[in-house]
C-alpha cells in the first residue's frame, strides 16, 4: 500500500507532464500466477514495483492489483514518461531480478498498450490525493 500512495502522489506531483505528454507510453500487464507461488510472486512484484517508482524517473506508475474473485489474477497499469523509459526499466536491476525470479510462477502474460482517454481528468484524480 505504502508503494501504491507514493506512486500516486508521484503521479499527481507529475500532473502537468502527464497532461500535456502525447508521448506517454501506458500499459496494462494481465498476469496469471500459479497458486502456489501466489505470497512470493506479490512479495517479489511489490518489492520490483517500489524501487522502479522510488529509483527511475522515467516511471509514472508501476500500480499492481489484484482481482478480488481470483487473486492469481494480477493487473498492472504501467505509465512511462516515454518509450526509451520504458526500455530503460527493462535494463534496470531491480526489473531483471524481478523477471528472472518470477518466470517459474506466471503461467501466462498479456501486454496490452493503452492510451487515456481524458488526462485532464486523470490529473485531478491524482491531485485530490495529495490532501
Amino acid at each position: 500500500m505504502k508503494y501504491l500512495i507514493i506512486g500516486l502522489v508521484m503521479l499527481g506531483a507529475n500532473s502537468r507532464a502527464f497532461a500535456q505528454k502525447t508521448d506517454m507510453m501506458i500499459r496494462m500487464a494481465e498476469i496469471e500466477i500459479d497458486a502456489n507461488y501466489r505470497e512470493e510472486y506479490n512479495k517479489i512484484l511489490q518489492e520490483e514495483a517500489g524501487a522502479s517508482v522510488r529509483l527511475e524517473p522515467g516511471v509514472i506508475s508501476i500500480f499492481p492489483l489484484y482481482q478480488k474473485e481470483n487473486l492469481n489474477q494480477i493487473r498492472i497499469l504501467e505509465i512511462y514518461a516515454n518509450q526509451e523509459a520504458y526500455e530503460s526499466h527493462l535494463k534496470t536491476p531491480h526489473f531483471q531480478k524481478y523477471k528472472t525470479t518470477t518466470a517459474k510462477m506466471v503461467k501466462s502474460l498479456k501486454l496490452i498498450d493503452m492510451k487515456a482517454l481524458d488526462a485532464d481528468t486523470m490529473r485531478k484524480i491524482f491531485a485530490k490525493l495529495k490532501n
